[in-house]
């Protein structure tokens, strides 16, 4: 046998053809159909002892794109083949994949023996040489929480802001044109601290709070949680800043969904360029995050309107951020 290669397409045929061509010519394949597939069967190779010697995986797929997979698969298994496969790239994208080590880059169409002779170029190298991840010290996980505010006195609005602002444990306070005035972040040692804080805000003249969710931790797999978790370090660790930091026009979102089908979407949520971060809410059935326009005019519609094209997803709110101090 050649060695073990794992494909990544959306389409099925691609899938069939690839995973024939390849076994006639040597090769053991498995393939899988979007990225997350592909994280389980790694994760299960590995329990197994299995090493894949290859990857093969396109880049538009419907959770998660291939570059991204790339870049987290590179952090795992730094000397892996991988071989970057699509019918839509261009000069940028194709530079993108290779500056990846020991990554090649096909266009498709194309044939199975282009393919081999793709793989063969690749310096040989496995998944059985990633390293053991280090077992990080348990830490004291703090309370985090979503606090909105309407303002009932409106002449006040600027010095309500600045009080809310400046009020211990609140690490972001954004005003927001929407349902309501204010959206708060707020984050403590305990609950009890953060309920100390919403009788605080409560007791404000010219405040009314409309609601308060605790932030909570997504029920994924543990394999999509590692990979998420590794993710955020490499490329989503900037996203943590405040809004009024974030270019372009900049709003946060409130996305109710089926919560038997809150790992799909909170992936492919996560996973959309335009969005900065994404927690989970309310027992799974929302989720608030903040998505980035980037400057582009008309560009805010379109990322609402795909989110809500995402399978599972009841409903999409949008609360445009007003950036009225400058950190």
């Amino acid at each position: 046998m050649k060695g073990r290669v794992l494909i990544i397409d959306d389409e099925a045929e691609i899938r069939r053809n690839l995973t024939v061509g390849l076994t006639q010519e040597g090769y053991s394949a498995v393939a899988c159909p979007d990225g997350i597939s592909a994280i389980h069967e790694l994760d299960a190779a590995r329990e197994k002892g299995i090493a894949y010697d290859y990857l093969v995986t396109d880049i538009f797929m419907p959770d998660i794109d291939g570059l991204k997979i790339l870049k987290v698969i590179k952090m795992q298994h730094p000397d892996l083949p991988v071989l970057v496969i699509t019918g839509f790239g261009d000069e940028a994208l194709k530079l993108t994949a290779l500056s990846e080590l020991n990554t090649g880059y096909l266009d498709k169409p194309f044939e199975i023996s282009d393919l081999v002779k793709a793989l063969e170029e690749l310096s040989p190298g496995s998944t059985k040489a990633a390293k053991a991840a280090a077992a990080e010290p348990e830490m004291r996980e703090s309370v985090s929480t979503y606090i909105t505010v309407r303002i009932t006195d409106p002449m006040r609005s600027m010095d309500i802001f600045k009080q809310l602002y400046q009020l211990p444990g609140v690490q972001r306070c954004e005003a927001v044109r929407g349902d309501f005035d204010i959206i708060i972040f707020a984050q403590a040692g305990s609950a009890d601290e953060i309920a100390k804080l919403k009788e605080r805000i409560a007791a404000m003249d010219g405040v009314q709070i409309a609601s308060s969710s605790a932030v909570e931790r997504p029920k994924l797999d543990r394999d999509v949680n590692e990979f998420i978790r590794l993710y955020s370090q490499a490329v989503k660790a900037h996203g943590l800043a405040s809004p009024s930091k974030q270019p372009g026009t900049t709003s946060y979102i409130i996305v109710d969904i089926d919560k038997n089908a809150i790992q799909q979407i909170f992936t492919t949520v996560f996973f959309i360029d335009e969005v900065v971060f994404c927690d989970v809410i309310e027992n799974g059935t929302k989720l608030v995050g903040m998505v980035t326009g980037q400057g582009a005019v008309g560009k805010m519609p379109r990322i609402v309107e795909k989110l809500g094209q995402i399978d599972g997803v009841l409903r999409v709110r949008e609360a445009t951020v007003i950036k009225l101090v400058e950190e």
